[in-house]
């Protein structure tokens, strides 16, 4: 039997009592993965996104290990509830024009204490104050960099549009518009390099295309390690006090934890290592998250269907977004249908073995959005399911 058979074989035991569809976590699995983020961090302490786990049992579970440290959250209202849960070190990655909450951070000592925005614009700023209804508590900010890689004069660009902060002036001069603004302080900045860790440079089938990932990582990593250490030091000179320098991703944890600027590492898909982490010759995971489909059709020789399916994950919009069956191995989509909304029918010789009622497992695209699927996680240890936690949907909480 392979690994890959035991496995099934062992989620089947677990959920036999339990009717599909369902999600289940591996908690050996998922503690491994984070074992290996923490020795690839090298002892730099890792903040762990929210956005890639969406579980509030998952996140306690792993902040109680040593090697990790405080939440980075997608959205303000997501922070403020995690604040409100206890949670004391929450960094919101991205800015936010929530209004009605921005009242209640600047109202609470114990919220504004706990929470840190991220500003790239005096607008954002403002939009904060004009929210305050008469709270004064000092918002903590964080200051992000744009880590895309710029050649020809800036008519290439390699990574994501997020902060139009890009050298170290720019962030110098934000810190110095947010310290000459009452109620406002500068306390870290932040540097996701996504085109680095979360673009996979090993894709099955495309050498090509992974050497020049490759290539372009490298030339990459080369520029933005000289000019994040530009922007800390430009920084420092306006504060003094800088708390945190953030940076990372799991797919370049130990690239960005040798940069001795950097003090913490953000990261969070690599606990449940969705299907986007199979290509990297960085680091190879144990995927711990995954969901069950039964069969409810036998159409023909060779396949059957399954309820559900229609899970895609955020992104420009193609093959590798979509969840693929991974269990039994060598099942496929027909290509005339793909995965639906109700029914995904699934081609291959493995078919002829399923029954009406068996498990299909599959694993999603992208990590944590597998949660705005499913109520709960059934986590398994071995052959059991030891305990169901909720997911954020299964709290009532959609928050994008």
């Amino acid at each position: 039997m392979t690994a890959r058979a035991a496995d099934r074989a062992r989620y089947d035991r677990a959920t036999a009592h339990l009717d599909a569809p369902l999600a289940i976590v591996d908690l050996d699995a998922f503690d491994a993965n984070a074992d290996d983020l923490v020795r690839r961090a090298g002892g730099k302490p890792i903040r762990v996104a929210s956005k890639s786990v969406r579980c509030r049992a998952l996140l306690e579970r792993v902040l109680a290990k040593d090697g990790f440290a405080g939440v980075m959250s997608f959205t303000l209202a997501e922070s403020l509830w995690l604040a409100r849960s206890g949670f004391e070190d929450v960094l919101l990655a991205y800015p936010s024009a929530d209004r009605a909450r921005f009242a209640e951070l600047t109202g609470d000592p114990k919220l504004a204490a706990a929470v840190t925005v991220m500003i790239d614009d005096p607008a954002q700023l403002a939009l904060i104050d004009e929210s305050r209804a008469g709270g004064r508590e000092v918002v903590r900010v964080c200051l992000e960099l744009d880590t895309s890689l710029k050649l020809l004069g800036g008519r290439v660009r390699v990574g994501a549009r997020r902060s139009p902060l890009h050298s170290p002036a720019q962030v110098a001069d934000m810190a110095r518009a947010v310290a000459r603004r009452p109620g406002f302080e500068v306390v870290g900045i932040m540097a996701y390099e996504g085109h680095i860790a979360g673009v996979g440079d090993s894709v099955a089938g495309r050498p090509v295309r992974s050497r020049a990932v490759r290539l372009m990582q490298s030339a990459a990593r080369r520029e933005l390690v000289e000019r994040r250490a530009a922007v800390v030091r430009a920084v420092r000179a306006v504060v003094p006090g800088l708390e945190f320098v953030n940076g990372g991703g799991t797919g370049s944890v130990q690239h960005t934890a040798a940069e001795d600027v950097v003090t913490e590492i953000g990261a969070g898909s690599g606990l449940y290592v969705p299907r986007l982490f199979d290509n990297y010759t960085s680091f190879s995971g144990r995927p711990s998250a995954l969901f069950a489909l039964p069969v409810v059709r036998r159409p023909g020789v060779g396949v059957v269907t399954v309820l559900g399916g229609g899970y895609p994950a955020s992104g420009a919009a193609g093959a590798d977004r979509l969840p693929v069956p991974c269990l039994p191995e060598g099942l496929r989509y027909d290509p005339q249908e793909g995965p639906g909304e109700v029914q995904t029918p699934l081609l291959g010789s493995p078919a002829d073995d399923l029954l009406i009622g068996d498990k299909v497992w599959f694993r999603h695209a992208k990590a944590g959005e597998l949660c705005e699927r499913f109520d709960a996680l059934f986590l398994v240890e071995g052959d059991r399911v030891t305990a169901t936690v909720p997911t954020y949907r299964g709290e009532g909480r959609t928050f994008l």
